[in-house]
């Protein structure tokens, strides 16, 4: 896994998450739990959970990156 680590992650941040290809950019609203959080989609408003993400795996390509503000 390249990237951070989930536990690294803060409310308030904009995060770029790559897996199996899928790029999504969000930012996070609230930790839910141990290492899942609520997060709005960037692009399209959306709320969903982060673990919504990555629930079916994490390809060889996952990897979180803050972006600039």
């Amino acid at each position: 896994m390249k990237g951070l680590a989930l536990s690294s992650l803060r409310v308030g941040k904009k995060y770029r998450l790559i897996n199996f290809g899928d790029t999504n950019e969000f930012i996070i609203e609230q930790v839910v739990g141990s290492n899942d959080f609520a997060v709005k989609d960037l692009l399209t408003l959306e709320r969903y959970r982060l673990k919504d993400l990555y629930k079916f795996g994490k390809g060889k390509d996952f990897e979180i990156r803050e972006l600039e503000s």
